[in-house]
């Protein structure tokens, strides 16, 4: 259970989400290590970023269910941080999507710049069917993303969809063979390291420092409706049917 960095090569890291047992969810400990890794890579020489899951089940899971569940302001900054929610990021990231993306790694996957999936690999962001708000960024950066129409359906619904679907919508740039989809994402960011490091950062700062800015502007309010659900007599029944495998009651 860990958040692993590789060097492949002086201007390329690889960052892999790995906690196989749990469909690379990420515990408390995992979040805030993550955090830890993108301030550390943001200061090295690394010119580009690729970031995927461990196996070929998951990409991320999001948060670990079976772990802690507060989410007080001091453990949704240490979120919003490993999820660079609201936080301008000079380094390019490509997502190589292994497998299912749902719930925070979706979220995640929103504060990556290209995306390819494999073919099995599904996404969504099924937060709301067990009684909790997705504070991780998707209420504002999925409609920036996807438009407002396709987002709404992935948050209200809580279905998860195919990769196709996710291409479609424009949620990833295309879907690669599993056994391709490592090999695209070297190759991209090597075709991203052999430009101009000062000009790909300045461009990456100024999109990233915009979407930041948007989600920042509603963080306050995120907190107070992450807080309203989870007071809700639906939030317990919520985690309670999801960690018994069973579907919610909510009279």
């Amino acid at each position: 259970m860990e958040i692993r960095v590789e060097e492949h090569s002086r201007h390329i890291v690889i960052v892999t989400i790995d906690n196989q047992s749990r469909r690379n969810a990420m515990s408390r400990q995992m979040m805030a290590d993550l955090a830890a890794r993108w301030d550390a890579i943001e200061q090295a020489s690394y010119r580009c970023i690729i970031l995927t899951g461990a196996g070929e089940r998951a990409f991320s899971a999001g948060a670990d269910m079976s772990g802690d569940l507060d989410a007080d302001p001091g453990v949704a900054r240490t979120v919003s941080h490993a999820l660079l929610k609201h936080r301008p990021y000079r380094k390019p990231i490509i997502a190589a999507v292994n497998g299912d993306c749902v719930a925070g790694g979706l979220e995640l996957l929103l504060s990556t710049d290209i995306r390819a999936a494999a073919p099995h690999a599904r996404f969504g962001l099924p937060e709301v069917r067990w009684s909790i708000y997705p504070f991780g960024g998707a209420t504002v950066k999925l409609i920036q993303q996807v438009g407002h129409v396709h987002a709404m359906e992935l948050l209200l619904t809580a279905k998860l969809i195919d990769a196709a679907e996710a291409a479609r919508i424009g949620l990833v740039n295309r879907v690669v063979a599993a056994d391709a989809l490592m090999p695209w994402a070297i190759e991209t960011a090597e075709l991203i390291a052999a430009n101009s490091p000062a000009a790909v950062q300045a461009v990456k700062q100024q999109i990233s420092t915009t979407i930041a800015e948007h989600a920042l502007s509603r963080e306050a309010l995120d907190q107070e409706l992450g807080d309203r659900v989870r007071a809700s007599a639906h939030f317990k029944e919520g985690v309670a049917a999801f960690l018994e495998k069973r579907p919610p009651n909510y009279p």
